[in-house]
């Protein structure tokens, strides 16, 4: 496997506390993507200046997730389906089905690089939600909309190519670089090869490579019990999720 770019040290992202106070604001209700019949808010705050990194470790610990130049939460009324989760990197252990996923995937080769958007990206990516979620509203994005989702950064952000023997992009991971880890932000993948478990195989790479690269923790957003589309996310254990009294050991 092959991983040009990849020496990447995570311990180098310090953590500076000497950073003014963060201003926190709530989105209007919109109909809840994951759940019928339910409403979403969010709460969220701006990610710029130099201590931009520094604060969003901080809020990913506490829950949030980032989008372009903002950092979000859920802030939903007499609702707390979404809860946030992580995997401990260093003591992750594949079981056997992940394991086979593994080996039907050694062909391909992997190159992590700067958050830079490409046209053959974008191809896989709208051939992806065409297949995986059609109608949805990414589906309807140009590579103008899909450019910023790449590039519109305040941290440190990469994104990995994964490609088989005649050079194909077959999937791509687009993650941030935290001080105590890693955060998957979004990752898309050839939709008509569903024997490779692509999906799957992105997620237990990019746990892999965090724990190599000296972090602790991959931050999978949030796993929802009652939505479809964030089951998987239990299949990586050790995984922990965040309580009123802190992270939690959730599946061993």
């Amino acid at each position: 496997m092959n991983e040009p770019g990849a020496q990447i040290n995570l311990r180098a992202l310090a953590r500076s506390k000497d950073r003014p106070p963060q201003n926190f604001f709530v989105l209007r209700e919109m109909a809840c993507p994951y759940l019928s019949g339910m409403r979403e808010r969010k709460v969220v705050t701006e990610l710029a200046g130099g201590n931009a990194a520094a604060s969003y470790g901080d809020l990913s610990r506490g829950g949030f997730r980032r989008s372009h130049l903002f950092a979000y939460r859920p802030a939903c009324r007499g609702c707390d389906a979404c809860v946030p989760v992580r995997v401990a990197a260093r003591e992750y252990a594949p079981g056997k089905s992940l394991r086979r996923t593994v080996r039907r995937n050694a062909d391909l080769s992997i190159q992590v690089r700067p958050a830079a958007a490409t046209y053959e990206q974008y191809r896989l990516f709208t051939r992806y939600l065409n297949n995986r979620h059609p109608g949805g509203e990414m589906a309807r994005m140009s590579f103008i909309d899909y450019r910023p989702m790449v590039e519109e950064t305040a941290v440190e952000t990469r994104i990995a190519e994964f490609r088989d023997a005649a050079g194909t992009l077959q999937a791509a991971c687009l993650f941030d670089l935290l001080d105590d880890g890693t955060s998957a932000v979004y990752s898309f993948f050839e939709p008509d090869q569903p024997e490779r478990g692509l999906g799957t195989y992105v997620v237990h790479w990019l746990i892999q490579a965090t724990a190599r690269w000296g972090g602790d923790y991959v931050y999978l957003g949030y796993w929802i019990e009652k939505s479809r589309t964030m089951a998987y996310k239990t299949r990586y254990k050790p995984l922990e999720s965040l309580t009123s009294a802190g992270w939690r050991r959730v599946c061993d």
